[in-house]
C-alpha cells in the first residue's frame, strides 16, 4: 500500500482536544526556580480532576471549564509534588490536581465534576483541551507510583512531567506515554463502511479502530485493522488529522481508505456487525453517527461532504449518538 493524494479536500481545522490552546512552555519544566514561584503566584491556577472527571460550570450557553486559585484550601491536602505543571493558559500557570476524596468536593457554586467524553463538546475547544490534557497527565501519574524497572518508588520530577525510581541503584527515568491508534474511514466511493460493537445501543456504528502494534508503521496497521475486523482489503490511504484522547492515554490517527473493487464486508469476532452505508442512508437517519467532538465523526463528514448537496452538519434528519443521562 503507497500513499496518494485523494480527492477530499485538506483539513485544516484541529480536532477537538487539539490545537494551540495554551503555552506548555516545556523548558521551564526543569526550572525548580521558576516552577517555584509559579506555585507560589497568586494568579496561578489549578485544573482539578475526581475520579478522572474534570470539573465544569453549567450555564445557558454551555459548559466552561473550572480552575481554582493556586491558594484555594484543596492544596493543603496535597503535596506539592502531585501537581503537575501544564504550562500558561490564558497568561496563568496551571497546575493539574488529584482530588482523592470518597466523594465529590463541593468546591464552586454551580460546579460539577463530569466526564469529558460526554460533555467536551459543549466546552471551548481552548477549555476542552486544556481538560484533555489535565486529565491525561493525572491518569499517567497515577499508574506510575512505581518504577518500572525494579518496583521501588517513583518520584516526581520536572514539574510531573518526569518520574524517576527512587534506587540509586535503578535510577531509571519514565516519561509520559502515548498509546497510538488509527481510526479509519474506508470507502468505495460512494459507501462508507461502519461497524458495531455488541455492547453500543441499537444503530450505534462508527469507523474502524485498532491500536498499532510493536514493528508496525500506521499505514501497515490501516491494512491489518481494516482486514481483520471487516474481511475488506484496502488499496490506498490518506492521513486525515489526530486527536489526543485522554481516556486513558490513546492518540487517535485519522486516516480515509479506498476498498478493493466489490469488496464484500464481514465482522470478525470484535464487531457485532459490519456493513455499507451510502449518503442517503445516513441523511435518513440510520445508522446512528458518532458525536461530532470525535475525528470518527470527522472523517464520515469529511467523506459526506464531498459529494453531498448539504453539508452533513446541516442535514437534519441525521442521528448521533446520545449520552447515557440523555
Amino acid at each position: 500500500m503507497h500513499l496518494v493524494h485523494g480527492q477530499l479536500p485538506p483539513v485544516h481545522t484541529p480536532n477537538v482536544f487539539s490545537g494551540p490552546y495554551l503555552d506548555r512552555v516545556a523548558h521551564l519544566r526543569k526550572d525548580a526556580e521558576f516552577i517555584a514561584g509559579a506555585l507560589s503566584d497568586p494568579e496561578s491556577a489549578l485544573v482539578p480532576l475526581w475520579k478522572s472527571r474534570n470539573l465544569v460550570n453549567r450555564h445557558s450557553s454551555g459548559l466552561s471549564a473550572v480552575t481554582l486559585s493556586i491558594t484555594h484550601e484543596l492544596r493543603r491536602d496535597t503535596d506539592d509534588t502531585e501537581l503537575v505543571f501544564l504550562g500558561q493558559f490564558r497568561g496563568r500557570a496551571c497546575f493539574a490536581i488529584n482530588v482523592s476524596s470518597p466523594a465529590p468536593p463541593d468546591l464552586e457554586p454551580g460546579s460539577t465534576f463530569e466526564d469529558l467524553r460526554l460533555c467536551a463538546g459543549l466546552l471551548s475547544s481552548e477549555e476542552a483541551g486544556l481538560l484533555a490534557y489535565a486529565r491525561a497527565m493525572i491518569s499517567w501519574r497515577g499508574r506510575h507510583r512505581f518504577c518500572g524497572r525494579c518496583g521501588h518508588a517513583a518520584l516526581a520530577a520536572e514539574g510531573g512531567h518526569v518520574v524517576r525510581c527512587s534506587s540509586e541503584a535503578c535510577g531509571a527515568q519514565h516519561f509520559p506515554r502515548l498509546d497510538p491508534a488509527v481510526i479509519v474511514l474506508v470507502t468505495d466511493g460512494s459507501r462508507a463502511l461502519l461497524g458495531r460493537q455488541a455492547a453500543w445501543p441499537a444503530g450505534r456504528y462508527s469507523t474502524i479502530a485498532g491500536f498499532v502494534e510493536p514493528g508496525e508503521s500506521l499505514e501497515d496497521a490501516v491494512v491489518r485493522e481494516v482486514l481483520e475486523e471487516t474481511g475488506v482489503r484496502v488499496t490506498r490511504a490518506n492521513y486525515h488529522s489526530s486527536q489526543p484522547w485522554p481516556f486513558p492515554s490513546s492518540l487517535m490517527i485519522g486516516y480515509t481508505a479506498l476498498a478493493d473493487p466489490g469488496a464484500v464486508a464481514a465482522a470478525d469476532d470484535e464487531l457485532e456487525d459490519v456493513r455499507w452505508f451510502t449518503r442517503q442512508d445516513i441523511a435518513s437517519g440510520f445508522p446512528g453517527l458518532p458525536p461530532p467532538q470525535s475525528v470518527s465523526y470527522r472523517l464520515i463528514e469529511h467523506w459526506y461532504d464531498s459529494g453531498a448537496d448539504r453539508p452533513l452538519r446541516d442535514t437534519p434528519g441525521v442521528t448521533l449518538w446520545k449520552p447515557p443521562s440523555q
